[in-house]
């Protein structure tokens, strides 16, 4: 059978991962390494994210703003991103120009100036990041959950950083970091759309192979214990009441994933979804509630997060635990069953047909588990999931010693009420 992708591996370890998608009009390409925020030490918090930025502001041939001109003066698009385990470097551009995309995203990576001056601009504008998260509520309760889900370790802290630790970095850091982490075993190039793959393999290996091959980074794994519940009330005078609900979960690859993300999609993945209906359509305590998953190499978090009207929040916590507790108790129905389902495939198999969203799904699953699954396996593997997982996965993830809720509001005084409720029946 013809493999959906190609996958090569240069000599020094660097990985290049290829969709071709015939008819499309554009490309998209990324450039992966395996470094984030949970690769760092209380010392250097937010370094990687800080690099990211950095290299943004010009390389060895290309000025700051001539990168930005060459990719969106021919109707492209330019961006980053830094992520607990992965940092990327990505472009989308019409399909005729990747040779020019991959010259720009490699020389952004290989040989960024990282100028002094651009280090104390930059410095300025992260801290000015950092204090705009502070004041959104709906992102900082956030930042309070994953303390309690992981404290004290790089995983619970800020992926930004802190005030102290980013004013501390200075560019002498920044180069050994860079150093040590961006080599090519510890780097993948994925790429999706109109492409010669041959062409693209040779242009990244001409000029990826000098790079050096070191060692894989680590990490170190995840602590997980948990005694009590864990609860973080921030008072802030807010016209709603933000609420993170969080358990840890399961890692990236575990065997139950799937029904993992099919339990999150019957209770907050869309309007339809039990958490929407019964907290928002049916009793009006929440404009805003829905789930997510987060998953990472040795852990992972099922998330409920919401607004809640501030007059309204006695109310709507013990709903949600009651939602979350019938599914430890009872299998879904039949229909819910079927639909979570076509949601789940239907949403990926929009996603894929986009060359962005493809390029980012072989990337991210090359460069975390060292393979890329086929549209039909993940299918085969949907289709094998049967309603009594989804109630085993509710069964261990959904568990009094894994409860953890932080909360934003104007909810002075009420830490004790609130930890009175937070328990699953």
């Amino acid at each position: 059978m013809k493999p959906v992708y190609k996958k090569s591996i240069l000599n020094n370890g660097l990985k290049i991962i290829v969709h071709r998608m015939p008819a499309r009009q554009s490309v998209s390409l990324g450039i992966w390494i395996k470094v984030g925020g949970r690769y760092e030490n209380s010392g250097n918090k937010g370094i990687a994210h800080f690099l990211e930025h950095l290299l943004f502001k010009g390389t060895k041939k290309y000025s700051c703003r001539k990168l930005k001109e060459s990719i969106e003066g021919v109707g492209g698009s330019l961006n980053g991103f830094t992520s607990e385990e992965l940092t990327c470097y990505l472009v989308k551009m019409p399909g005729v120009y990747l040779e020019k995309a991959l010259h720009i995203l490699s020389d952004m990576v290989i040989q960024p100036t990282l100028p002094s001056l651009e280090i104390k601009k930059e410095k300025t504008v992260i801290l000015e990041e950092l204090k705009m998260y502070r004041d959104l509520p709906q992102s900082y309760v956030y930042e309070l959950l994953d303390e309690l889900l992981w404290p004290k370790q790089p995983l619970g802290a800020p992926i930004i950083g802190t005030v102290g630790s980013v004013s501390r970095m200075c560019r002498k850091e920044i180069i050994s970091f860079k150093e040590d982490c961006y080599t090519a075993s510890n780097m993948v190039i994925s790429a999706a759309g109109e492409l010669d793959e041959e062409k693209l393999k040779d242009g990244v290996a001409k000029i990826f192979s000098r790079l050096p091959m070191k060692r894989e980074n680590i990490f170190l794994n995840a602590e997980e214990r948990q005694d009590e519940v864990g609860l973080k009330v921030f008072y802030k005078e807010t016209e709603q009441t933000h609420m993170a609900l969080g358990f840890r979960s399961f890692k990236r690859g575990h065997p139950l994933r799937h029904a993992l993300g099919l339990l999150h999609i019957i209770l907050g993945a869309n309007m339809s979804s039990r958490l929407f209906d019964e907290v928002r359509e049916k009793r009006g305590l929440a404009y805003e509630i829905g789930t997510a998953v987060k998953r990472f190499y040795d852990t992972g978090a099922f998330l409920v997060h919401a607004g809640i009207d501030n007059q309204k929040v006695y109310n709507a916590i013990p709903l949600i635990l009651r939602e979350l507790s019938k599914t430890r108790d009872d299998l879904v129905t039949n229909d819910e069953f079927r639909r979570a389902k076509e949601f789940y495939l239907g949403q990926l198999k929009l996603g894929l047909e986009d060359t962005m969203e493809h390029m980012l799904w072989i990337g991210e699953t090359t460069t975390t588990l060292d393979r890329t699954y086929s549209l039909d396996e993940i299918i085969a593997e949907v289709d094998s999931v049967t309603r009594a997982d989804i109630r085993e996965v509710a069964r261990e993830v959904f568990k009094n010693n894994n409860l953890n809720l932080s909360l934003i509001g104007p909810l002075k005084g009420s830490e004790d009420k609130i930890r009175k409720q937070l328990v699953l029946s």
